[in-house]
């Protein structure tokens, strides 16, 4: 069952897409708001990949010589994570708009 979420929350949490389709760049409330909606994409992805990894590391603890058998999940997945661990910033996407179909 999902966990209700506060007023608070609920306040800051963008509600712009995480890109700047449709953004008017003079209007610098949503321009501001949209850069935020991406470094919070990023962030995410970010401590996914440090969740996961912290989950790796204690199945390679946890399961000793079999972890090759045990955590094959766990480290695809870290894998996968990998191209996205890095927090890029806005600046490249702001700059070079490439419309989304």
């Amino acid at each position: 069952m999902p966990t209700p979420e506060s007023e608070a929350f609920l306040a800051k949490k963008p509600k712009v897409p995480a890109s700047f389709d449709g953004v008017d760049f003079d209007d610098t409330k949503r321009l501001k708001a949209a850069q935020d909606a991406i470094i919070r994409e990023q962030w995410v992805q970010v401590m996914m990949g440090r969740l996961v990894r912290d989950e790796l590391s204690k199945c390679y603890y946890r399961e000793g010589v079999n972890h090759l058998e045990k955590c094959g999940r766990l480290r695809e997945r870290y894998l996968e994570l990998l191209k996205d661990s890095r927090a890029k910033g806005y600046l490249f996407e702001q700059q070079n708009i490439i419309p989304k179909e």
